[in-house]
């Protein structure tokens, strides 16, 4: 892809990071967001500020969008001063959590502006996006999507999943399902280990080592459970949306999701106690008040 313009409309922690590594690779890049502090710091690093997200379509042919919850994105895409709306606008890469309904809405009311939608969603975290070892879940047109592979390769690596509407959607949730409930039953299981006397540190090296190993043990155990930092970058409340997004679609799909309904619970117990701005490792913490424990790599109470 050549180096024109291109638009980023969302500056949160994964869309900041994202749009950082696109200007670092020499991508001249116009941006919104609603916070002036995130644009203005973007623009100190050589962004281009635009005053709406149809301002950011006026200039660019290619938009990038990072935003937290599906009706902020169909406003964002499709509203009055939306993407929709753009002079200049070719394509619409969303790179945001939404379920594949609203995809397929955007899919649609974005082609009849003849404007193509790239569903993108993304695994990772913020220190994938700050790396650019990202999983990049791909659908849609396929002449669009190979134009902007070498772009959303500087974020990670694109699987193309085909070109039905929302097709990475789905992978998204059946994704971010899974991660859910390893962190959830990673947990309990921690727990249960310090309330029996085990070493929490031990139990995730020998985790690590065994078949019990998981994201959580590998990633997210050591990085902000067992040094009590809570801080990994991913909020509870965006969890709670995406496992809910996934039950959606696995009941229009009609089928059971037992294990899912579970995790659910533990979750939304969690953004009931600790709030959707809580980083998602706090789920533990919860478990932890109950068990009458304190997992932590320095001490071993109970």
């Amino acid at each position: 892809m050549s180096r024109a313009e291109v638009g980023f409309i969302g500056l949160g922690n994964m869309g900041f990071a994202m749009a950082r590594r696109l200007l670092a690779a020499d991508h001249p890049l116009v941006v919104f967001d609603v916070r002036d502090d995130v644009v203005d710091e973007l623009a100190s690093l050589g962004a281009r500020r635009a005053s709406s997200p149809r301002h950011v379509a006026d200039r660019a042919e290619t938009v990038l969008a990072s935003l937290p919850t599906p009706a902020v994105c169909l406003e964002v895409a499709t509203g009055d001063d939306g993407v929709a709306e753009g002079a200049t606008v070719k394509r619409f890469v969303d790179l945001s959590t939404t379920g594949s309904q609203t995809a397929q809405t955007i899919h649609h009311r974005l082609a009849g502006r003849g404007i193509a939608h790239i569903d993108s969603p993304v695994s990772g975290g913020v220190g994938g996006a700050e790396k650019g070892t990202l999983a990049l879940m791909v659908s849609g047109p396929r002449a669009d999507v190979e134009l902007v592979t070498p772009l959303l390769g500087k974020l990670g690596t694109p699987f193309h999943l085909g070109e039905r509407p929302g097709a990475g959607q789905t992978m998204k949730l059946v994704n971010n399902l899974l991660a859910a409930t390893v962190l959830a039953a990673t947990s309990e299981a921690v727990v249960m280990g310090v309330k029996a006397g085990l070493d929490p540190a031990a139990m995730i090296d020998v985790l690590n080592a065994g078949s019990g190993a998981t994201s959580a043990s590998r990633d997210k155990f050591p990085r902000a459970v067992l040094p009590r930092t809570f801080d990994y970058g991913f909020a509870t409340g965006l969890m709670v949306k995406d496992v809910r997004l996934c039950l959606q679609e696995a009941r229009a799909l009609g089928l059971s999701m037992e294990v899912a309904d579970a995790v659910s619970r533990v979750w939304e117990s969690t953004l009931e106690q600790l709030g959707p701005e809580s980083d998602f490792t706090s789920v533990i913490r919860p478990i932890e008040e109950a068990a009458g424990v304190v997992v932590s790599a320095d001490t071993n109470r109970s």
